[in-house]
């Protein structure tokens, strides 16, 4: 696989990423000599941006594992608030909003990813409530000055996301959005005007994972008659991708050809204008679009 996948800057970060990304919830679907092929093979296609979270099952442990030693190719993301014990395991609650919880996490996913920094640390679907409460802005920033994150996000959804951006503190958000779940659309566009990263999750509608509900959308859409003989995990990828405050949108799988496929569409680039605008009148006039 070619090195030519398309890149854009992460916000006001700086950071140089592809636009198409890798997420690693499902690499503990597989063993580890096929987690170390597909992570290595992620690098292979030039894909430099992973997105990872203490409580992804061992996927940090695994990038520490198979990709340390390959740390300088990729931006790499984590995340914050989640209550797991020394082995990995999610405790309840799943999350906890306190200062040594965040201190917690990042140390420890840094001794399994084997760095001495993560490029972004996000909280993890955080209530507003709590981290205003817990003062957790300052506590990141914290850990921040302390060189073991470069910036710092929030993976977060409405309404929570709009409060979130309003604040101004973040660097990057990471929101789910697709052509089958357009809550968003607005939202996402709206924190990229401020200057913030948009990491995108679900972007390919969870493709072969999505919901039978998800899919007949597509279905009552009438979607083919758009994408025109295009596979319709390419289309819904590609729509994605055409969204002009997509940086990068993170797709996971342990499955070699998924991987490629997911490439060569990234590598197929944003839907023609036309395309995108029937795909939208369509989705609207089933009632999928944006609040």
């Amino acid at each position: 696989m070619s090195k030519n996948l398309k890149r854009r800057i992460l916000g006001l970060t700086g950071l140089e990423v592809t636009q198409l990304g890798f997420g690693t919830a499902y690499s503990g679907e597989v063993g580890d000599e096929q987690a170390e092929q597909v992570l290595n093979n992620v690098l292979d296609a030039g894909i430099n941006f992973i997105d990872t979270a203490p409580d992804y099952d061992r996927s940090e442990e695994r990038i520490g594992k198979f990709i340390s030693h390959r740390r300088d190719e990729f931006f790499l993301a984590t995340k914050c608030g989640c209550n797991i014990d020394s082995n990995g395991e999610s405790r309840e609650p799943g999350h906890l909003w306190t200062a040594n919880q965040l201190h917690r996490n990042i140390d420890q996913s840094l001794s399994r990813m084997k760095t001495d920094h993560v490029d972004v640390l996000q909280m993890h679907n955080p209530p507003v409530a709590e981290v205003e409460r817990e003062g957790l802005v300052e506590v990141l920033e914290e850990i921040q000055q302390a060189g073991k994150t470069r910036f710092i996000g929030v993976s977060s959804t409405a309404p929570d996301l709009l409060k979130f951006s309003a604040t101004r503190a973040f660097d990057m958000f990471q929101v789910p959005y697709s052509a089958l779940d357009r809550t968003h659309e607005q939202m996402i566009q709206q924190a990229a005007v401020c200057g913030a990263g948009v990491v995108i999750r679900g972007g390919i509608a969870q493709g072969r994972r999505g919901s039978e509900e998800c899919w007949a959308k597509w279905d009552r859409a009438q979607l083919d008659e758009v994408a025109e003989g295009m596979d319709r995990y390419e289309f819904v990828l590609r729509f994605t991708l055409t969204h002009p405050a997509c940086h990068t949108t993170i797709v996971g799988t342990m499955d070699l050809d998924h991987l490629k496929e997911n490439v060569s569409a990234a590598k197929a680039g944003p839907l023609p204008a036309d395309v995108y605008s029937r795909t939208k009148t369509r989705l609207a006039d089933i009632g999928e679009s944006p609040e």
